[in-house]
């Protein structure tokens, strides 16, 4: 019996379009779930639009749109992008779709149940790009949230749910000390243990009507009041799969193997995401994967300073698989990666047109004097399984690349244009082939459109040159 394998991406706000950030996330996530896929796991990837969050409200009001229509459209963008990266969701789950609604009053409901929901009147700072409420000791020197620097915070009073975190502080140390939460890689779970030493405080889950503009979930029983954002935009990883709406479903998918998230979010997600479950008495995700950020020019992207990279100009100037490329080759998920076009055209025309695309269309043209007996069986090294399972896509790559390098000087050292007899040439360039079909294979989670297309060129025997995988630029 295959086994099943649960991975969901971050769900992006959709208060504007995406950025490069997005897509280095989506591209991740694919290429894990593509990894899977090979190894015949039932695999799901899902993501999805977090919809119900006041700056998206905020953002429609700026952009003087209906909010439902302004969510639905930017959803739709993130959409978008996914697909013309080829990266293939199994789930697109919508925060504003009503079956989420009652999904998440369900999971509410359970907390209240357990008697970890009360309301109190609470005054505090709140970042609105985090969607978070801070103490003055979180903040920097200016009262300003380290996330979002040079944006005030609003001082909010008003009367609210509370969940209890302070009750289960004990038990997610231990579930993150023990592994039985499993966070990668350990900076990040030492930074959630520290946070957690400090010392939990109860956080407020809900907003009032009036700050929501009445937008998103309604608490259940309290015509007043909509969930916090960060308590129904978590519960998407479950209402894709079913949660309070499809049995059968849900058992057959939660709990989540993996999540992948950006840095920035991970108290929700280390913290308040098992508190919740915790308490409603639900199965906890496995292990959450912590990626870091792609900086512009050594600086973090951000639309004040102007520096924000779309990512879909991009792909259909230089094609999918050259994006992917560069975000997973060369940006280390454990370090900040620096972007720039210029980068992106130097990365295209040294590894992908002069390397891969050259060694490919060098092998193709000597091919074509001689009938190869082709009779590969490419399957992934354990080397190679234990650096994707750590999620180390730079260095898999790098691997590969020095595989194509390799290749490259056994032909110029070997010449093989000037071998006269068929035997010899043959022999040579059925060692030279069978090792690119074994790239290809290992490129399928990375570049599927181009490892797709030199297995097509090298499954006969009789090969011919094709038009080149990458053209110069």
């Amino acid at each position: 019996m295959n086994n099943k394998f649960y991975i969901t991406n971050a769900i992006p706000y959709v208060n504007a379009k995406p950025h490069i950030g997005h897509a280095l996330e989506f591209v991740q996530s694919d290429t894990i779930a593509r990894y899977h896929r090979l190894l015949g796991d039932e695999t799901l990837l899902l993501c999805g639009g977090d919809e119900n969050a006041i700056k998206n409200v905020q953002a429609a009001e700026k952009a003087k749109r209906p909010i439902q229509e302004f969510v639905d459209e930017n959803s739709a963008i993130f959409h978008e992008l996914s697909r013309k990266l080829n990266v293939e969701f199994d789930v697109w789950q919508k925060g504003s779709d009503p079956k989420h609604h009652s999904s998440s009053q369900k999971l509410w409901e359970l907390c209240l149940k357990k008697g970890d929901i009360y309301k109190q009147s609470y005054k505090g700072l709140y970042c609105v790009g985090c969607e978070l409420f801070y103490g003055e000791e979180e903040l920097d020197k200016d009262r300003e949230c380290f996330e979002h620097p040079g944006k005030k915070l609003e001082e909010v009073s008003e009367e609210n749910y509370f969940f209890k975190l302070s009750k289960y502080q004990e038990q997610i140390e231990n579930i993150i000390k023990s592994g039985e939460f499993q966070i990668i890689p350990d900076r990040r779970k030492n930074e959630a243990l520290s946070f957690i030493k400090q010392g939990l405080k109860d956080i407020s889950i809900s907003r009032s009507n009036e700050r929501a503009r009445n937008w998103g979930v309604r608490v259940p029983n309290d015509p007043t009041q909509r969930m916090y954002v960060w308590f129904d935009a978590l519960n998407i990883y479950q209402s894709g799969v079913g949660f309070a709406l499809d049995e059968k479903k849900y058992n057959k998918w939660w709990p989540a193997d993996l999540h992948v998230i950006g840095k920035g979010i991970l108290r929700f997600h280390a913290i308040y995401w098992p508190a919740f479950l915790l308490s409603a008495g639900l199965n906890l995700p496995k292990k959450l994967f912590v990626h870091e950020y792609i900086t512009v020019n050594g600086q973090k992207m951000s639309k004040t300073t102007g520096n924000v990279i779309d990512p879909i100009p991009l792909i259909e100037k230089y094609g999918a698989d050259a994006l992917r490329y560069y975000l997973l080759a060369k940006v280390s998920p454990f370090s900040d990666g620096d972007f720039s076009e210029e980068k992106l055209k130097e990365t295209y025309n040294a590894d992908l047109a002069n390397g891969l695309g050259n060694l490919v269309a060098r092998v193709a043209k000597l091919c074509e004097r001689v009938i190869l007996k082709l009779s590969p069986t490419p399957k992934f090294s354990e080397d190679y399984k234990k650096a994707i399972e750590g999620f180390k896509f730079n260095e898999i790559l790098e691997n590969i690349w020095n595989e194509i390098r390799k290749l490259d000087q056994q032909i110029n050292k070997k010449e093989p244009w000037k071998i006269k007899e068929k035997e010899k040439l043959k022999q040579f360039l059925q060692s030279i082939v069978n090792n690119i079909i074994n790239i290809a294979f290992e490129l399928k989670p990375f570049l599927p459109e181009t490892s797709k297309k030199i297995e097509e060129q090298f499954k006969e025997s009789k090969i011919v040159s094709q038009k080149p995988l990458f053209p110069r630029i």
